[in-house]
């Protein structure tokens, strides 16, 4: 049996759009000799659709679709993602896949499994199936399903669900498994998405098809990677990662050797895919970012760079008198080496000004955080200015190490329409960066080597008020991904007044967190909607 991919990036909402992209895929495809064309999870409507499907209009137009691309389907059957209504009791929806063929009435498929956890929330919407059973396509038993309906417990964190569809479609006689999948990039997960399927598949007898969509829809990255497996759990196939692609696989077809590509490759091209969409798919052109000097900023502009093309990015260095000659200077060079637009719009009359204005309110107290924090916040009054002037999407630069702790300033530094690296901890910019420069220098090499530092005073350095990035990444990771108590850090090896130190500011600025950019999330536990934390809270691990 051949099977046709349709790995495909639709845009929430934009029905002519999808209808568009899953109609020439699906033609595409059958004139490569698919037998069966199988689109992504809600392909129709994007993913996640989130409280849009509570507009009136909403999912009327998704199964005016639905009607119109079953208008189009000649006799190779398309399997294609929608939102159904649920006529019956519970939620108003149902997460479906509709098989389409020319001559044949429609036959409907619906979720089982509804992921409420993480990103995840569509318990809120959807109404799941009681039950599943396959379907004869080209004279075999076809079960399909719907991205978490094929995760065992195994690879989920712990035993969530009291049914596997799969295991019912097989002992059903399901001769193939399809699977319409929209499953989110993090990092390692298509290494383990992968061995998940090869195990399905081995374990049950049956070959796995399994379509993924891919693209960027607010902070969730959509990474492609489809696959597909013989029953003997053999790769057949791995379709492209993080970019649209279209193949016709044959399940009788030899086995494949597949690879993957190396972490910080992976995190640079996502970080990439997730900027490109979301600026597309919000209607901005160009991007405008602070220059630095430092990592972070430059890590920034080089994927910039990457997804909206050089000419459509401006970097921009606004120094004061505690900016170092070298900042300026590996500012401009990264600006050169990346060949984006440049400016240098020095803020220090601004600040001496701003100053002036308290010179009374502040008298007898000294200078501290307060002078400190005006000076971000005048460069992200600055980059505000730019964007309203011509249009840019403002970038903010910091990363996840910093926006965990509070290190950074409200309205200021985190001013921004998209925060691209906040998920991205700080011993992960160097990896990336570092991976940026394999092949020569494109971040300045005194911007990688000097020591991290705000300059917003003399001689000041991160290191003096945070930990090593060394040791403060590793308590991150067990504290905001891991959930782990401050004891059972302390256990794993870690100083206890270091690791208090580090849980009382994580919960301290969630106030910050919630009022930062959105941000594209590529580890297993991003700040954002897969973290809901009260701000006003009194519970101490």
């Amino acid at each position: 049996m051949k099977i046709g991919f349709a790995q495909i990036n639709p845009v929430i909402g934009d029905f002519a759009g999808n209808e568009s992209k899953i109609l020439h895929a699906y033609r595409t495809l059958v004139a490569q000799g698919a037998e069966i064309v199988v689109t992504p999870e809600l392909a129709i409507a994007g993913y996640p659709p989130q409280d849009l499907v509570f507009k009136s209009r909403f999912v009327p137009r998704n199964l005016e679709v639905l009607e119109s691309i079953r208008a189009q389907v000649g006799p190779v059957p398309l399997v294609v993602g929608y939102v159904d209504l649920n006529e019956g009791v519970g939620k108003p929806f149902r997460n479906a896949a509709a098989l389409l063929q020319r001559g044949a009435p429609v036959q409907k498929f619906f979720k089982s499994l509804l992921p409420s956890y993480d990103v995840f929330d569509e318990a809120r919407y959807f109404e799941p199936a009681q039950s599943v059973a396959p379907v004869v396509v080209a004279g075999k038993k076809i079960g399909i399903t719907l991205c978490e309906d094929i995760w065992t417990e195994r690879y989920l964190p712990r035993r969530l669900y009291g049914a596997s569809p799969v295991d019912s479609l097989v002992a059903q006689g399901a001769e193939v498994i399809l699977n319409l999948s929209a499953s989110p990039f993090s990092l390692g997960k298509a290494r383990r998405r992968a061995a998940m399927l090869g195990e399905i598949a081995r374990s049950h007898g049956v070959p796995v098809c399994y379509c993924n969509a891919v693209g960027g829809n607010d902070e969730l990255i959509f990474d492609g990677n489809s696959l597909a497996f013989s029953a003997g759990g053999e790769t057949l196939a791995k379709l492209a990662p993080l970019e649209e692609h279209l193949r016709v696989v044959d399940l009788e077809g030899p086995a494949t050797p597949v690879s993957f590509q190396d972490e910080p490759e992976e995190l640079f091209l996502a970080l990439s895919l997730g900027l490109r969409d979301y600026a597309a798919k919000c209607r901005f052109k160009s991007a405008v970012l602070g220059l630095s000097g430092g990592i972070d900023s430059a890590l920034t502009a080089c994927i910039a760079a990457h997804a909206l093309g050089p000419q459509n990015v401006l970097g921009v260095t606004m120094p004061t008198e505690f900016s170092s000659a070298g900042s300026i200077e590996d500012s401009e060079k990264l600006a050169a080496n990346l060949g984006i637009g440049f400016l240098n719009l020095p803020i220090q009359a601004s600040f001496e000004c701003f100053k002036s204005q308290f010179r009374d309110v502040f008298h007898g107290h000294p200078e501290d955080v307060t002078e400190e924090n005006m000076q971000p916040r005048l460069r992200g009054m600055t980059l505000m200015a730019l964007s309203n002037k011509f249009g840019h999407l403002v970038l903010s630069t910091g990363n996840k190490s910093e926006l965990a702790v509070g290190y950074c300033t409200l309205y200021g530094d985190m001013c921004g329409g998209l925060a691209v690296i906040s998920d991205l901890p700080k011993t992960w910019v160097y990896r990336v960066s570092e991976w940026i420069n394999r092949n020569g220098e494109v971040i300045p090499l005194d911007t990688l080597h000097k020591p991290p530092s705000a300059e917003l005073k003399h001689d000041q350095r991160d290191q003096d008020t945070l930990p090593p990035y060394e040791v403060l990444d590793p308590i991150l990771q067990l504290y905001v991904e891991e959930e782990r108590s401050v004891a059972e850090i302390v256990q794993a090896g870690f100083e206890e007044s270091v690791v208090r130190w580090v849980q009382r500011r994580v919960d301290l600025n969630e106030y910050k967190r919630a009022q930062a950019a959105p941000g594209l999330k590529v580890t297993s536990r991003a700040f954002g909607g897969g973290r809901r934390m009260p701000v006003a809270q009194g519970f101490v691990q």
